[in-house]
């Protein structure tokens, strides 16, 4: 599943791409995955230029000059494919759609821009969507009005951090980690990265975690998602970014789907539990419960 680092990619990937292009045409193959109507789409996206590219959580944001915007939502198994005549990105669920001849089976929505570049917006299980609405209105969005603060934004401070855990005292950590209304846009790869980092088992209570140790969580969180955003995200399977490079931030990994390997640090096994119904990674001597 595409988290915070990935769906950053994206946005920081398709700001240098499709900022200042007029969309000219959108088509869907169900309205699950676009729904929204004929007449503003007609009304509000085809003509218009697009102004930005923002991101919340994991959630994208194509702001247009008609001062409406596609959110775009990636879900579990999305992705954005930029295809123009010299250029080729995409980002989010690994899988082949990255590479190959679109649209395909999995393409839900292709907008088409004037200069007959394409970005295709593909979802394998169909989850995810492209919603066109008023920019003003999107704050107004239930996910919107839940999420919590975004983790690397530069005025978080790890007083802050540990203020947002208050809440899910009597919960495990890696649990209130994964919670995207404590904090915005981790999943189970960063979780496990930097709880080990910080050296905290993941099924501590998060009234036994210590000032020092949520200081050095908000450190190495922070840490392992600003090196996967410059390594280009964690999938290492068919994903290319703009310059059309793979995602390499799994070859750095220290802990995540590395059982039975020794760790990095001391050099006993990695183990993998399940935590929060999710596979978890850990070393069992530098962090114990």
């Amino acid at each position: 599943m595409p988290e915070l680092p990935e769906v950053e990619t994206v946005r920081r990937g398709l700001s240098e791409l499709i900022i200042g292009k007029v969309l000219a045409s959108a088509t869907h193959d169900t309205p699950k995955s676009f729904p929204n109507s004929e007449s503003d789409v007609k009304q509000f996206l085809v003509g218009a230029r697009v102004t930005a590219i923002r991101r919340r959580a994991k959630v994208l944001m194509i702001d247009l000059s008609t001062n409406y915007s596609l959110v775009v939502h990636l879900k579990m198994t999305g992705q954005l494919v930029f295809v123009g005549r010299d250029t080729r990105f995409g980002a989010g669920h690994p899988n082949d759609s990255l590479v190959n001849t679109l649209p395909d089976t999995s393409t839900r929505v292709t907008l088409e821009f004037e200069d007959d570049s394409q970005l295709f917006f593909n979802d394998q299980r169909k989850f995810g969507w492209v919603r066109l609405m008023p920019t003003l209105e999107i704050p107004n969005l239930s996910f919107m009005q839940k999420v919590g603060p975004e983790p690397l934004e530069a005025d978080f401070t790890p007083q802050q951090f540990a203020e947002r855990f208050k809440r899910r005292a009597r919960t495990n950590i890696k649990a209130a980690i994964l919670d995207q209304s404590v904090i915005a846009g981790v999943g189970n790869i960063y979780a496990d990265e930097s709880l080990w980092g910080a050296k905290i088992h993941p099924q501590r209570l998060v009234e036994t975690i210590t000032p020092a140790e949520f200081e050095k969580l908000y450190t190495e969180l922070r840490a392992v998602m600003n090196l996967s955003i410059e390594k280009g995200g964690s999938s290492n399977r068919n994903y290319v970014n703009a310059e059309g490079k793979k995602g390499s931030y799994m070859d750095f990994a220290r802990v995540f789907r590395r059982e039975g390997l020794p760790c990095p640090r001391c050099g006993t096994t990695i183990e993998k539990l399940r935590v929060a119904g999710r596979g978890t990674h850990i070393c069992p001597y530098c962090q114990t419960l």
